[in-house]
């Protein structure tokens, strides 16, 4: 990912709004907002799923990221920034977005949600499930960056794992509004209910396949292909939108897609498919969509997340020669 090295004009400029609001959120009792729901501030859009669906009615949930916005290179505006401060609840998930890390913890609010906390975490490189004699499924580097502490955030395209997570949202939403808390409990279930029908699919999907081998424009599909028995070689590793890939990267990933007989190489919505568009070319294959479900735009193949992500599994389907 766009990890920024420098803390962004905007973050600084509202770190003094919100120091000038701290005063008048403090005085402020139960909820952020007039309409008396529960203030909720997400991230972007996997945290935005996950506030809705568990709070429902009771919630008013803000995402910092708009639709269409790459959510790795997203810089807070001093407005969003000062919000922040009068959230009832913050549901983000660290690594993923290096402005809204650093503006949560200046935020100071009570009931924070940090999604990376609420499952185990694992390194990926580039290529996870692994094709090198030995490997032990950690994945391999090729040279390209991860996060500050190594570990991959995708947590959220493995409905196991976003399983886990739903589960300690809805407890926070509950200590946070104990009033609803037998309907965030409800919803819990819900939302657990769809995510455990969505790994059943995918486990069922994939069992049967002709290659388990698919290549994808960043690796953000480590967690989903260690979880279904796949392997992920990637163009540009964790980082969606690198531009040092080396050559002797694209000649591996050529190598790779002849033994393996991979037919297709996937891009994304929110970022340039170029890369993957060449790769693609030069081995005389086709390109299509798999999807990471940072955003929910016109160009998604799916309305929300249970529906992407089932047509990320038709794809993969497609590309594997699955049954």
């Amino acid at each position: 990912m766009n990890v920024r090295r420098h803390i962004p004009t905007a973050l600084i400029a509202g770190a003094s709004v919100l120091g000038m609001l701290a005063l008048s959120a403090c005085s402020d009792s139960g909820s952020g907002n007039k309409s008396g729901k529960l203030a909720v501030t997400a991230s972007f859009y996997p945290m935005e799923y996950l506030a809705k669906e568990i709070g429902k009615d009771h919630v008013q949930v803000t995402d910092l990221t708009s639709p269409g916005t790459e959510p790795h290179d997203l810089e807070l505006t001093p407005r969003q920034t000062a919000d922040l401060g009068k959230a009832d609840a913050i549901l983000y998930l660290k690594g993923v977005q290096p402005a809204v890390d650093q503006a949560v913890e200046q935020a100071g609010v009570e009931h924070t949600v940090d999604a990376a906390s609420l499952t185990q975490l694992k390194k990926h490189g580039a290529e996870v499930g692994g094709h090198d004699e030995g490997d032990d499924h950690e994945g391999h580097d090729h040279g390209h960056g991860h996060e500050a502490d190594g570990n991959d955030p995708h947590i959220w395209l493995d409905p196991v794992k976003f399983a886990q997570v739903a589960k300690g949202v809805g407890k926070a939403f509950a200590e946070a509004d104990p009033a609803h808390q037998a309907d965030y409990a409800r919803n819990t279930d819900d939302v657990v209910k769809k995510l455990d029908d969505l790994d059943k699919k995918f486990a069922a999907g994939l069992k049967n396949k002709k290659s388990d081998t698919f290549i994808t424009t960043h690796a953000a599909f480590g967690y989903l292909s260690e979880r279904y028995g796949l392997t992920e070689e990637a163009i540009n590793g964790i980082d969606p939108e690198a531009s040092d890939v080396s050559g002797s990267r694209m000649k591996e990933l050529q190598k790779l897609a002849k033994e393996h007989g991979v037919d297709t190489v996937f891009f994304e919505t929110l970022t340039n498919p170029e890369m993957a568009k060449t790769l693609a070319r030069d081995l005389g294959v086709k390109t299509d969509v798999l999807d990471p479900i940072e955003g929910i735009t016109e160009k998604s193949r799916g309305k929300d997340y249970v529906q992407v992500m089932e047509s990320n599994l038709a794809a993969l389907q497609k590309a594997l020669g699955a049954k």
